[in-house]
């Protein structure tokens, strides 16, 4: 069943505003409601999804509610859910940036928000029960789960180590599919293009930005740019890597401003990864970018 653009709109608005909890609490809370709820997609697509995405860069979670907006609408689909699932909180965010920057900590943020977290652990585990009894249908897949339980928890291995082991256990393991037609030129093509459309959409910006007002946000926009080609595994696995370059060796935050910029992420809607809104917005703010800009201007 494919919905009405407009109900796409409205649903990933509610997504969107609902999403608290970190990449877990929002990837239960999509399955929830597109798969289980509205039907639009089915379970197989969706896990495979999930699994893509989790081995791209970036957060998962946001990766997910794109695919499911282009699988329904195309392009425009994507950019509707991918944009609408991250706006809420990256507007809640800036609101609280501003807040902080003005009046320090916002204790008020996080005892408003003790309740929500309480309940997104139960969601979480809900869905991780719901989720697993669907896609363990065998004795391997079971022993995988399991063996990627023991690696993440017990050996404490990183992330895309233990992906990149499944994926290629599983590539070993089947077969490739005999009979299937070779990838058209024409569709490459197009890939290739769209691409290098989106890339120069990034970067060119970034390059403008560098060019034209060189200082603390180049580097803010630099740095950042870097950290997106890291992500892998999503934002858990760059926090502290992010937290040592801000806090140890550029010096932009004090480790209590760190610390409250994740407290915020954690208790608001959106991916987690939002945290870095707050952490460009406060190391803009320390050196007084913004005013300097404008005095460059004059």
């Amino acid at each position: 069943m494919t919905p009405a653009l407009s109900e796409l709109t409205r649903t990933f608005a509610r997504i969107g505003c609902l999403s608290f909890g970190g990449p877990a609490a929002q990837i239960a809370l999509m399955h929830r409601v597109v798969l289980d709820e509205k039907a639009w997609v089915d379970e197989a697509d969706y896990l495979r999804a999930l699994s893509f995405c989790m081995l791209l860069p970036g957060p998962e979670a946001m990766q997910l509610a794109t695919w499911i907006g282009w699988r329904l609408h195309g392009v425009k689909g994507g950019l509707i859910a991918g944009g609408l699932f991250v706006l809420p909180g990256a507007l809640v965010v800036l609101a609280l940036s501003l807040v902080y920057a003005a009046f320090g900590q916002v204790p008020l943020v996080s005892a408003l928000f003790t309740g929500v977290q309480a309940a997104v652990i139960a969601i979480v585990v809900e869905a991780l029960i719901r989720v697993s009894r669907r896609a363990l249908k065998s004795r391997e897949a079971l022993l995988i789960a399991i063996a990627a339980f023991l690696g993440l928890f017990v050996l404490r291995l990183p992330f895309p180590a233990i992906i990149l082991a499944a994926g290629l256990w599983g590539f070993f393991r089947t077969a490739p599919a005999a009979g299937l037609p070779p990838a058209a030129p024409a569709a490459l093509v197009r890939s290739l293009k769209t691409a290098a459309v989106w890339l120069a959409l990034w970067l060119l910006p970034l390059a403008a930005l560098v060019a034209l007002m060189p200082g603390r946000l180049a580097e803010i926009g630099l740095f950042f740019a870097r950290l997106a080609v890291l992500t892998f595994g999503g934002a858990y696995a760059v926090l502290a890597w992010m937290a040592q370059e801000v806090v140890a060796d550029k010096g932009w935050l004090t480790l209590a401003q760190m610390m409250d910029g994740l407290g915020l992420a954690e208790t608001t809607p959106g991916p987690l990864i939002l945290v870095t809104q707050f952490v460009g917005f406060m190391a803009g703010h320390a050196s007084g970018a913004g005013r300097w800009a404008l005095r460059r201007r004059r």
